[in-house]
């Protein structure tokens, strides 16, 4: 698989109650341990008052290991009722993708996963159905067929769950995989999910969301990625984009056009999940890019 040549870095996610010195403490923390700053991107919520950021720097000459880091950012933390996650740009995220029948989306995550642009590796994709399989061993990856009925999901779900802990998988993409996942599983991966639906949410969610915005006759169509939650097509959503559409389009047409817009806003969620630039908080997403 082809690579990108990346820096060593260190990131930090943050979110706390807004209040002043928040981004001096911060700054003058890791300049103090000799860090060089790349990248620093923060939002203040007003609504909410919260403070958001991330910070990325150079760990070359970083005079902290990631326990000593850890140990000695807490009282800060503490201080300003921080929750934070500490992410390193050298450890790959463990993906495994879950599809159906339909290869759009897979196709596309497959060529910029081999092409280098997700900071992943993806040791198996399992899906319900056996359609996929020649394009996912042409990459070389481990493929499973775990078929799924109303009668069998709870036993295919724990078969999947015992797959994904096997490889240690810490993040799961549904490239339209056409099942709805049990609450049981989503509890095991929470915030670690993602899923396409084609639909603009919170418009028409559920099955067949082109034939009801065609019945509507809607001038624009849309896709959305967002995390899975316990609620169906209700996580917090990380992209989305549209399309004009007009009423000389059919619904094949909706269909047809919209796979484009499935395939993009995936595809831009699993890379800025990988390079550790989400943050959720409140049903909702902060996107540093």
């Amino acid at each position: 698989m082809a690579t990108n040549a990346a820096r060593n870095t260190g990131i930090l996610l943050i979110d706390c109650p807004d209040r002043k010195g928040l981004v001096a403490a911060i700054a003058n923390f890791l300049y103090s341990y000799n860090a060089n700053i790349l990248h620093a991107d923060q939002h203040q919520d007003a609504e909410l008052k919260l403070f958001l950021m991330r910070v990325e720097w150079d760990l070359d000459g970083f005079a902290l290991d990631e326990a000593q880091l850890r140990a000695a950012f807490a009282p800060i933390a503490e201080q300003f009722q921080m929750r934070w996650r500490l992410e390193y740009s050298t450890v790959k995220t463990k993906m495994a993708i879950f599809v159906s029948k339909y290869d759009h989306c897979l196709v596309d995550v497959l060529y910029r996963y081999r092409s280098g642009e997700f900071n992943c590796d993806i040791p198996l994709v399992i899906s319900n159905h056996p359609d996929v399989r020649p394009l996912v061993e042409f990459y070389g990856i481990p493929f499973h067929v775990i078929p799924v009925t109303a009668d069998t999901k709870v036993e295919a779900e724990r078969q999947q769950i015992d797959l994904l802990e096997q490889h240690n998988v810490d993040l799961i993409v549904l490239a339209r995989y056409m099942q709805v996942l049990s609450g049981d599983f989503v509890a095991h991966y929470p915030g670690k999910v993602i899923n396409v639906h084609h639909s603009f949410l919170p418009a028409f969610i559920g099955a067949k969301p082109y034939h009801q915005a065609f019945a509507r006759g809607v001038k624009l169509i849309g896709a959305t990625s967002h995390y899975v939650t316990e609620v169906l097509d209700a996580g917090p959503i990380i992209e989305q984009d549209v399309l004009r559409v007009s009423h000389r389009d059919s619904l094949q047409d909706l269909i047809d056009k919209g796979r484009d817009l499935e395939r993009t806003v995936l595809s831009h969620a699993v890379k800025w999940h990988t390079e550790h630039r989400v943050l959720v908080y409140d049903k909702k997403t902060a996107i540093f890019i």
